[in-house]
């Protein structure tokens, strides 16, 4: 049980902190849809896209058990790692000042007027409001499934570990949406994509050795060592990257 819980806890807690920063930036645009376009379609576009990813996830969830578990394992850790370094890459680079902090208030000023731009309201069906919110909702959705299926491969407690990350994420974006009917800008996004690129990275790595039929010193306790080891890397890098942007050279050549 406790080497079941070694790995659930941190495919929950991962999950989440992942989902919760996909969700807040597609409820920045729905937010943004509704307020100019109408709820109706805004809410029938969301309501839509969370059908299809929820087939999307009953279909492709059991396929990955007709699948050998190391082949999963070793396919599904490379993709998380290239996953979580492009999102740890921008993290670090906002963190250093390198390119501007991710800004949720910014993009539904400027959702908002795109949105005013497009006309008013539509009284009844709005096939603009549908589609801004579908397309949306399953572009950040389709990265929380592939998350959550990525996370869980290691076994059905861990998939349901993942699952119910997400869910709790997606659980409290909705209340804090209807609570604030605006971007939810008081989460950290930028400090959650930091720690969430360290943890896929991490998982990404560690499914990696699994799959290699690597033995992790220490077993499950190994995915402690691989965060502390990406965290310390991350660190690192956005010291480098701050002095390298703040040296002389570099800002005579910009």
């Amino acid at each position: 049980m406790t080497s079941v819980w070694a790995h659930a806890g941190p495919s929950m807690l991962a999950a989440f902190l992942a989902s919760l920063v996909e969700f807040v930036e597609a409820l920045t645009v729905v937010l943004a849809v509704g307020t100019v376009r109408g709820w109706r379609g805004a809410l029938t576009g969301t309501g839509l896209a969370l059908v299809t990813l929820l087939l999307l996830v009953v279909v492709l969830g059991p396929a990955l058990t007709r699948i050998p578990l190391d082949m999963v394992q070793l396919g599904v850790g490379l993709l998380l790692l290239l996953f979580g370094m492009r999102w740890l890459r921008k993290a670090i680079l906002r963190a250093a000042g390198v390119i501007p902090l991710h800004d949720e208030d910014a993009i539904y000023a400027r959702e908002t007027r795109g949105f005013r731009d497009g006309g008013g309201r539509a009284a009844a069906w709005d096939p603009v409001a549908v589609g801004a919110a579908y397309k949306i909702t399953m572009v950040e959705g389709i990265e929380v499934v592939f998350i959550v299926i990525a996370v869980g491969a290691g076994g059905h407690t861990m998939l349901v570990a993942a699952g119910i990350g997400a869910v709790a994420a997606l659980a409290v974006v909705v209340f804090l949406g209807i609570l604030l009917r605006r971007p939810v800008a008081m989460i950290p996004e930028n400090a959650l994509k930091f720690g969430v690129g360290v943890l896929l990275c991490a998982f990404g790595t560690f499914w990696i050795g699994e799959g290699m039929q690597l033995a992790w010193p220490g077993q499950d306790l190994a995915l402690a060592g691989l965060v502390v080891g990406y965290l310390a890397g991350a660190f690192a890098a956005v010291a480098l990257c701050a002095n390298r942007a703040a040296s002389p050279m570099t800002r005579s050549t910009q």
